[in-house]
């Protein structure tokens, strides 16, 4: 397994540049092989094709890590479902990912490179499958819209309900959301913002970035008794059940949604753990969401509270970016460490942990790229 990772890892970064190329080769070959397929993607295919490098790129970084590895893969042939994709269309994918490889790396790739992207292909495609055929779930529940509230110009909390059957999850995890009503076939992946309740309720925090389809229908044209459609939930960013650690959570934007969830499910059961959340953005308005933890914080003495501004001189509260105001609350060397937010928050946040010794298997994160 060793020597596959190091293969696989060698030949990306020979296309790594050319991610545009490799994917739009993959979806040339994929749809000239099998037209009927294109039927299955959204007729905007940009946020589509960054769904397939990211998925690429954690499969690869995670082969020799066999636990996550089999983890992720089964999560994402759950989340494939929702596309249609049938055992048939594994074969045809890959053939056109080898195909796309090999174009996009030109005479520097070997045929040992090949053997690898074969082998490693063979063990995603059965990991999904198996994920997918052992789910006894649907590949996804219709969840109509409760309410819907704006909070500032671009960022919008909404509440939605699945019609038929719960939908099982675990705080801190997240799935992806359709809008068929004005997105068909385009999906995007939001952090559920609330522990389970017995309503069965669903809250997201959206955040409408530039020319994001799915973020801009989700804040600006959806109505309370709109029909969205959620997938099976996926992510680790979850609470060690075992652990007696004290936990800290630092989050940016819209990030601020698994660590409310995180914090409302220690909350119905926490006894001896504190936990310190700080939240950061560039000015007050971007804090949109403090309300509800203030609220939880002054029901529970072991939940702290610490918000942050990095471009707001007259906030009362801590000046500065967020991962250099938590590194001077530290250290966090015994903490369980959540970070949530855009991925330089999270390599900022990453950069101080690692600083102050955190062991790497006591942080859980989500990097949240703004479509």
């Amino acid at each position: 397994m060793d020597n596959l990772a190091q293969l696989l890892k060698e030949s990306w970064t020979l296309v790594e540049e050319q991610r545009d190329k490799v994917a739009g080769y993959f979806y040339a070959r994929l749809f000239l092989t099998d037209p009927a397929l294109r039927t299955l993607f959204p007729v905007q295919m940009d946020g589509q094709r960054d769904r397939l490098l990211e998925a690429i790129v954690t499969a690869v970084q995670t082969i020799d890590d066999p636990e996550n590895f089999d983890d992720y893969l089964r999560s994402l042939g759950r989340d494939h479902r929702k596309y249609h994709v049938r055992a048939e269309h594994y074969d045809v994918m890959g053939a056109a990912l080898l195909e796309a490889l090999r174009q996009s790396a030109g005479e520097r790739w070997t045929v040992e490179y090949d053997q690898a992207w074969r082998d490693a292909y063979q063990a995603i495609g059965e990991r999904m499958q198996a994920g997918a055929a052992l789910d006894p779930n649907p590949p996804f529940w219709h969840a109509e819209v409760l309410s819907h509230e704006r909070r500032g110009s671009d960022i919008a909390v909404l509440t939605c309900r699945p019609l038929q059957y719960p939908l099982p999850y675990r705080p801190g995890q997240y799935v992806s959301v359709e809008v068929p009503r004005y997105q068909p076939r385009l999906w995007r992946t939001y952090s559920i913002a609330n522990a389970p309740r017995t309503d069965n309720t669903l809250e997201f925090h959206v955040r409408a970035v530039g020319a994001g389809w799915v973020s801009s229908a989700l804040v600006r044209r959806v109505r309370v008794g709109d029909l969205l459609r959620v997938a099976a939930p996926m992510g680790s960013m979850t609470l060690d059940p075992k652990s007696t650690r004290d936990v800290l959570c630092v989050a940016s934007g819209v990030g601020l949604a698994p660590i409310k969830a995180l914090a409302e499910e220690l909350a119905a059961h926490n006894r001896t753990r504190w936990m310190h959340v700080f939240v950061g953005a560039p000015d007050r308005d971007g804090l949109y969401g403090l309300t509800e933890l203030y609220q939880l914080a002054a029901e529970h003495p072991w939940l702290s509270i610490i918000p942050a501004c990095s471009a707001d001189p007259g906030f009362p509260g801590e000046q500065g970016e967020i991962a250099e105001v938590f590194a001077r609350y530290g250290p966090w060397t015994s903490h369980d460490c959540y970070v949530s937010g855009s991925a330089s928050l999270v390599r900022s946040a990453l950069r101080t942990l690692a600083a102050d010794e955190v062991p790497p298997e006591n942080i859980r994160y989500d990097a949240f790229g703004e479509l």
